[in-house]
């Protein structure tokens, strides 16, 4: 237990002062790792080649290595020296209320926190004094108060509640000052200079433990259940010393938050990745090692400094892996799209060399257009990978986040009117669509483009928020997924094949299944997940792809994949490239289903 004089004569400005001398260092250690990223290794790089010069940026990478370390685990101490001062301030001022009453009754507070009360009297009668012991526990106290209102002398109540006060707060400041010190004893470097995977995940530990004793009082203060415009606002009002502070401690939160400024969510990513990379080598099982294979090839783009600039808006382990990845700045660009992925995306290698190439693609193409323009594949939910496909339940899940994250898009623009386009692919198309009918709808998009879709939940093009001149629909005629049959004529078909079968046999059966299937969808322009987004029915604009092969002759499903590739199908690649670059006029139409 901590002694009371030791709680009462605890100077918090000596841990505040503490706190700010590690933040000293941490911001040093930052600012040093910021030059020689940005400065030196990127004049290097575009002023010098061959071994020397490699060699050189291979070094700065281990010292750029070596300085982030420093910032984030000084800035953790930081972080957790500030949190025991804030929590460590209201017991203190607890127990030295507690002091001055105990003083106005005349009471004594001894040493060990026991209150001596004087005698008193009663109709003549002696009511001697005595000392009580406090109770720190509601039970204990319950008793003790009872105990004392037995107690004739009328002192004896009130000191009660005192010594138990006393009692209270030395032993929450003593189990606040164990829950710090055991997260303190953490922070400490191992040997030597090189900061490996294993490094990292040390450093992810230590954040873990940091965040269980900070998180009543820094954690709180983030605005999660706020809205984008909110977010922004309250980030922009931080101190830069602050937003130091939180991208240390937190930057997994912050890279994650929509309506939090790309650049921040960009650096707050790239601070958070080593240590997400270390946790996932060091679990070591296959679902942790198929996302570090992908966490370690966006890590290899992001250090190659790819043009378009690259910007990592979101990455986390949940479910299947999670990565938003940018080709162009988000809020600086006029022109922004966000790109769902559909069945069997998860985070991988192939997501990594394919899907991310796919936003790439995009945003080089509009660029060429309009150079104001930025293209994002957004992997923020677990897409379907095998069955669950046929089932609405993972567009469910992942509609309100790409909601929000649009929202959070035209939060942080920093045009007056920035032009937003949706896209989704193959089951991706689905959850943009359940997007939009969320409460509020997608306000802030103005364009969809809906590429190789099974349906999107609703039967006009209207229906999505947009008039449905701003749909716009890619459908290869090879691509079986844009004519997946609608659950009617799967249903229709079935039934009447059953009753072809036993009044026909196998001719019958395969009459019977043509009817039916006609009977359930006799207009043919149902997908599985309603109107046929190519159809005359649901009204969008449809543009000119390649057809692709042949799915049966060929065996391949590579016409519903072709969409964004330029060097595969380059009008449909133009076309997405004209749409979300703000020129519709630039597309090439097509007849509709």
């Amino acid at each position: 237990m901590i002694p009371l004089s030791q709680l009462r004569d605890l100077k918090l400005s000596d841990l505040t002062d503490e706190a700010h001398g590690w933040a000293t260092i941490s911001n040093s250690a930052y600012a040093s790792r910021g030059r020689v990223t940005n400065e030196i290794s990127a004049d290097l790089s575009a002023t010098q080649i061959g071994d020397a010069s490699f060699w050189a940026l291979v070094r700065l990478g281990r010292l750029s290595n070596n300085y982030q370390y420093i910032y984030t685990e000084c800035g953790l101490i930081s972080a957790a020296l500030t949190g025991l001062a804030e929590e460590l301030a209201p017991l203190q001022q607890k127990l030295l209320n507690a002091l001055a009453e105990a003083k106005h009754e005349g009471f004594d507070v001894n040493d060990d926190g026991s209150v001596r009360y004087p005698e008193s009297s009663r109709d003549d009668t002696f009511l001697p004094g005595d000392t009580v012991t406090g109770n720190s526990g509601f039970l204990n106290q319950a008793v003790g108060e009872a105990a004392a209102t037995t107690n004739p002398n009328p002192h004896a109540v009130v000191a009660q509640g005192i010594a138990d006060t006393i009692a209270s707060a030395l032993s929450q400041a003593t189990e606040i000052d164990d829950q710090y010190a055991q997260t303190l004893r953490r922070l400490k470097a191992a040997e030597g200079l090189d900061v490996t995977d294993a490094t990292w995940a040390d450093v992810s530990r230590d954040t873990t433990a940091v965040h269980g004793a900070v998180d009543d009082v820094l954690k709180r203060n983030i605005p999660t259940d706020q809205s984008p415009a909110d977010r922004k606002k309250w980030w922009n009002g931080l101190s830069e010393e602050e937003r130091r502070e939180y991208l240390a401690v937190y930057p997994d939160t912050i890279g994650n938050l929509d309506g939090i400024p790309a650049g921040s969510r960009d650096e707050a990513n790239r601070l958070y990745l080593p240590q997400l990379m270390g946790k996932l080598e060091e679990q070591g099982d296959e679902a942790s090692m198929t996302k570090l294979d992908g966490l370690r090839k966006i890590d290899d783009q992001l250090r190659a400094g790819r043009q378009p600039p690259m910007f990592l808006l979101g990455v986390g382990d949940q479910g299947n892996g999670r990565a938003i990845v940018s080709f162009g700045d988000p809020d600086t660009s006029q022109n922004v799209s966000a790109y769902v992925p559909g069945l069997g995306t998860k985070l991988d290698g192939d997501f990594a060399d394919g899907t991310v190439k796919r936003a790439r693609d995009t945003a080089v193409g509009a660029r060429e257009i309009n150079p104001s323009s930025a293209s994002i594949v957004w992997l923020g939910y677990d897409a379907p990978q095998s069955a669950d496909v046929a089932f609405t339940d993972d567009a469910k899940r992942g509609a309100p986040a790409y909601q929000k994250f649009m929202s959070g898009l035209a939060a942080t623009n920093d045009n007056a009117d920035p032009h937003l386009t949706a896209i989704g692919h193959s089951y991706g198309s689905l959850t943009v669509g359940t997007a939009s009918q969320q409460p509020g709808g997608m306000p802030d998009v103005d364009d969809y483009i809906l590429l190789g879709s099974p349906g999107v939940g609703v039967d006009h093009a209207e229906d999505l928020g947009v008039g449905k001149q701003h749909v716009f629909v890619g459908a290869a005629e090879n691509d079986l997924v844009s004519k997946a049959p609608s659950k009617g004529a799967v249903a229709g078909g079935f039934v009447g094949g059953g009753i072809g079968l036993v009044t026909g046999g196998l001719g019958g059966a395969l009459e019977g299944a043509t009817v039916g299937a006609e009977l359930g969808d006799p207009d043919h322009d149902d997908n599985w997940f309603g109107k046929d987004p190519a159809s005359d029915e649901f009204g969008a604009t449809r543009f000119r792809t390649e057809p692709g092969p042949n799915a049966f002759t060929h065996f391949t499903m590579e016409a519903h994949s072709n969409y964004f590739n330029p060097e595969k199908d380059q009008m449909s690649a133009d076309s997405i490239a004209n749409i979300v670059a703000g020129n519709p006029g630039g597309i090439t139409p097509e007849a509709r289903r």
